[in-house]
């Protein structure tokens, strides 16, 4: 059974008219920006999230559950959902501060969830037509741009979400020889999900990021794919 869509206009003019667009966490501040420019360029757009499909990535069965809902093809396919605190567990300023529980629930999140959902793009995406798949990753999960350190699990999580991005884009390019699969920093925005950690970093809103990622993404091509780009389309370094 196929998810209503968030949004469907006809905008003739538009190079991404009538795409079909799958998001999940749409109904997060990146997320719900992203809903609403696809929508508003005439796509339609179907939304998954733990409030309206009750996906919940500390739940395995409820990933499979929200994922048998939903029929493809789908042109674009966003992961946009993520967490930086989870459960109270703050990113840590030492490696003193690490629990067990906080590193396993930041991986269960933000590296388990989306290789989850990826076990079901081959269905979800067309075989033989172009397509876009877009991680939302963080340039904090780079092990080269790293020089200051901190914030260990949510780092060691962002930088195994990279890996098996790329891991899966290799497998991909073999079943899907027009699919761009990519991870995508979207920059520092002001949402609920940073709003402790933005004091000393210039932000961008939630809608001029979506406006930002959404360009990047509808340049990517089969030969982009198994990269990482910012919001910007600069190439970042694992």
């Amino acid at each position: 059974m196929g998810q209503q869509p968030l949004d469907c206009r006809v905008c003739p003019s538009s190079s991404i008219c009538m795409k079909n667009v799958l998001i999940f966490g749409h109904t997060g501040g990146i997320g719900r920006a992203l809903a609403d420019h696809y929508g508003a360029q005439g796509a339609q757009v179907t939304g998954v999230s733990r409030t309206t499909n009750g996906l919940d990535y500390l739940n395995p069965a409820s990933v499979d559950a929200a994922m048998a809902q939903i029929d493809g093809p789908f042109d674009r396919v966003i992961v946009a959902s993520g967490a930086l605190e989870i459960d109270g567990y703050a990113p840590e300023k030492t490696i003193q501060a690490v629990t067990a529980q906080g590193m396993a629930d930041q991986f269960a999140v933000n590296a388990i969830g989306p290789a989850l959902i990826l076990k079901h793009i081959k269905r979800l995406c067309p075989r033989r037509a172009p397509a876009v798949v877009a991680v939302l990753s963080a340039r904090v999960g780079s092990i080269g741009d790293n020089n200051i350190g901190g914030w260990i699990s949510y780092r060691a999580a962002k930088a195994a979400v990279n890996q098996i991005i790329r891991t899966s884009a290799i497998e991909l390019g073999r079943t899907h020889p027009e699919l761009a699969l990519i991870a995508l920093h979207p920059g520092t925005v002001a949402t609920k999900f940073s709003a402790n950690y933005t004091a000393r970093h210039p932000t961008q809103t939630p809608e001029n990021a979506a406006q930002h990622m959404a360009q990047v993404i509808e340049k990517m091509t089969p030969q982009n794919s198994g990269q990482f780009f910012d919001w910007a389309g600069k190439s970042i370094e694992w």
